[in-house]
């Protein structure tokens, strides 16, 4: 369902996306408007499916998951049973942050986040127990330069 988005609610929608936690008074007071405006603006956006769930954003480092991965996999496989097994054990992972199926050379790239290398192989491993991958390239993030959430808008 395509919605209506005007610059009062792109306003409301940048403020959320920096801090989904401000007040409904704090949020009107930055964008230039009243409570009672935002909370309506905000309820039909959420009606439409332009505001999902939220959530909080957590520090992997400070919980030690200092190990990101960017896994690159290619297969001869594409039956739809292989599909959907290779889909089941991605979803029955947290490690693996996004999932992304690709056009060209690679089929698809995971973003995976671990504690150490060690605990990329036991990933890794158990992957490859599950569902027959052709071939698997892993690239470690040595500096993440930028990770946001914030589409633009």
């Amino acid at each position: 369902m395509k919605v209506s988005i005007d610059d009062n609610d792109r306003k409301i929608l940048a403020e959320l996306q920096r801090d989904a936690s401000q007040s409904l008074d704090e949020i009107a007071r930055k964008t230039g408007s009243s409570k009672t405006p935002v909370w309506n603006r905000i309820r039909k956006m959420k009606a439409a499916g332009v505001i999902g769930r939220q959530t909080v954003v957590l520090d992997p480092a400070a919980l030690g998951l200092e190990a990101c991965f960017f896994v690159l996999i290619r297969t001869s496989e594409h039956e739809a049973d292989w599909q959907a097994s290779f889909l089941a054990a991605l979803q029955s992972r947290p490690e693996v942050l996004e999932a992304h199926r690709l056009a060209g050379d690679i089929d698809y790239i995971l973003k995976v986040r671990v504690k150490n290398a060690r605990a990329y192989d036991e990933f890794y491993q158990a992957l490859i127990s599950e569902v027959r991958i052709y071939n698997v390239t892993a690239l470690l993030s040595m500096e993440e330069i930028k990770s946001t959430t914030m589409l633009p808008l």
